[in-house]
């Protein structure tokens, strides 16, 4: 049925839940996990920014957002090994997390999509929006949503 488990995770103690939950999940159905990190794009520079501060910036946020990928991934690989499923991951830098979760899902040829929510309400929605519903909207692969 279910073969390849596609999990976005941000390393929030809201997205270990859905780490785990894919895990076990992955394990029952004998499928494998590709985690997958989004990671913001530096934002353009202000006004009056020297060029060489803002490289200095640029290169410094590309070293943190990798770090933090990294580390995400490996522990969910951790996760998943010790519970013998395949893991495989990656990490994109994005301005459109919704589209980037559903392209990257279609097009590493997974047949799920386990992501979890706020349920913030219409309100938390309104403020901050909700990469979840923009994903069910957009996506045409089964989507897991777990809160």
């Amino acid at each position: 049925m279910y073969k390849k488990l596609f999990v976005p995770v941000d390393g929030s103690e809201l997205s270990e839940r859905a780490m785990q939950a894919s895990v076990d999940l992955a394990k029952q159905l004998g499928a494998a996990i590709h985690g997958f990190v989004a990671e913001p794009e530096l934002p353009l520079p202000t006004v009056g920014t020297h060029p060489s501060a803002y490289s200095k910036s640029s290169d410094e946020h590309m070293a943190r957002t990798d770090a933090h990928a990294q580390n995400v991934l490996k522990c969910f690989e951790k996760s998943a090994s010790e519970s013998g499923v395949a893991f495989s991951g990656s990490h994109s830098r994005t301005d459109n997390v919704d589209n980037t979760i559903v392209d990257m899902a279609q097009g590493l040829g997974c047949d799920m999509i386990v992501m979890v929510t706020h349920g913030r309400g219409a309100f938390g929605e309104l403020l901050f929006g909700s990469h979840t519903k923009n994903v069910l909207s957009r996506c045409k692969m089964p989507v897991l949503v777990l809160h």
